[in-house]
């Protein structure tokens, strides 16, 4: 049985601060010198981040379904997603013991926190920091897409536990020239192509943004940059979250998980007549050349019918008179309008072959 934190003798404060936006738009640099500062405040600060608990590899999935077998890519990408949460989790359950102490089935996702809690909190605390009454978990993602964030909310929400978010505004050409100085720069195409998939916090959108801060990193962060984030979090530390109050917002999250799973369930229709397709071209004898472009454009055309999906699934044409998404209506249209390109792609490949 889960454990709530109102239930906890001498319980602790805890809060979940989420950073993100474009890669090389500063979040790791932010997300450091917080952590310096708050663990200088007396709270104990864990920095979780993301490049360094998923392995390299889960990251190939970024690249937007372009590499051979997307479908295995992307689901240990998001394996390792999951078990970051699930880890957080697990402490949030007993939220009385030290979270250095907290048991995992992710061994590996547990050990690399282990890792990063000794690298990142100053030697002089490490010692006592195990009573501090304010633990603070920084997440330092990309957070692309609304319903990454949507899952660590639900996570607060469910525990009862602050959470706030901070999206770090930095120009396209900018991060790209930040990112040609690092030791491993990922490609220009995976940032240009996170450019469009990017869901900024939207407060007046969703309700359960309200707890957020937008961050200019064109420059160097400062000491008011710094204090402006402690006030963000302080006020998710002294607000944590609690179950719904009205039945308002628990039909606007309800309708948000509807959505959610109106792409995903489009998302895999597609897989399927990507596969077909690409048996079908394998069957007409379409040299290897041909095949890889096939599967680039059939993949980048999915991925734009998935993200107008995501956008339009909120629109009177899939919303059903008791105000709920038709999903089956939704994921059909979704379906019928990448059926409508594969089969002009297909056309454009056999008349190429001709």
């Amino acid at each position: 049985m889960d454990v709530k934190l109102n239930e906890v003798p001498h319980r602790r404060q805890i809060c979940m601060c989420l950073f993100c936006g474009l890669p090389a738009a500063g979040k790791t640099t932010i997300v450091k010198a917080l952590s310096n500062h708050t663990t200088l405040m007396g709270w104990r600060t864990w920095s979780l981040l993301y490049d360094d608990l998923i392995p390299q590899e889960a990251f190939n999935e970024v690249c937007m379904e372009t590499k051979s077998q997307p479908h295995q890519t992307q689901t240990k990408w998001k394996h390792h997603r999951q078990a970051i949460l699930s880890w957080l989790a697990k402490f949030l359950q007993n939220p009385s013991q030290d979270p250095s102490s907290c048991g995992s089935d992710h061994d590996v996702v547990h050990q690399r926190c282990m890792a990063l809690q000794k690298q990142h909190l100053p030697t002089t605390l490490q010692a006592s920091s195990h009573s501090q009454k304010k633990i603070l978990f920084l997440l330092d993602d990309n957070f692309y897409y609304q319903s990454m964030r949507f899952e660590v909310y639900q996570l607060a929400r469910k525990y009862g536990v602050g959470f706030c978010q901070v999206y770090l505004q930095c120009p396209t050409e900018l991060c790209v020239s930040r990112n040609r100085t690092r030791a491993v720069p990922l490609s220009e195409e995976v940032i240009l192509d996170m450019v469009k998939r990017m869901e900024p916090p939207n407060p007046l959108k969703n309700s359960w943004e309200q707890n957020s801060l937008t961050l200019s990193s064109c420059e160097e962060f400062t000491n008011h940059d710094l204090q402006s984030l402690t006030t963000l979090i302080s006020s998710a530390f002294d607000n944590p979250l609690s179950p719904f109050q009205n039945d308002t917002e628990k039909r606007e999250i309800d309708r948000q998980s509807c959505a959610n799973s109106v792409v995903h369930q489009a998302d895999q229709a597609c897989r399927r007549l990507v596969s077909q397709a690409m048996l079908t071209a394998r069957e007409k004898s379409i040299s290897s050349e041909n095949l890889s472009s096939l599967a680039k454009e059939l993949n980048k055309s999915k991925a734009r019918v998935l993200q107008d999906l995501r956008k339009n699934v909120h629109c009177s044409p899939f919303i059903s008179p008791d105000d709920s998404i038709d999903i089956e209506r939704a994921v059909g249209h979704a379906v019928i309008l990448f059926h409508r390109e594969l089969e002009k792609i297909m056309s454009a490949v056999q008349q190429v072959r001709e």
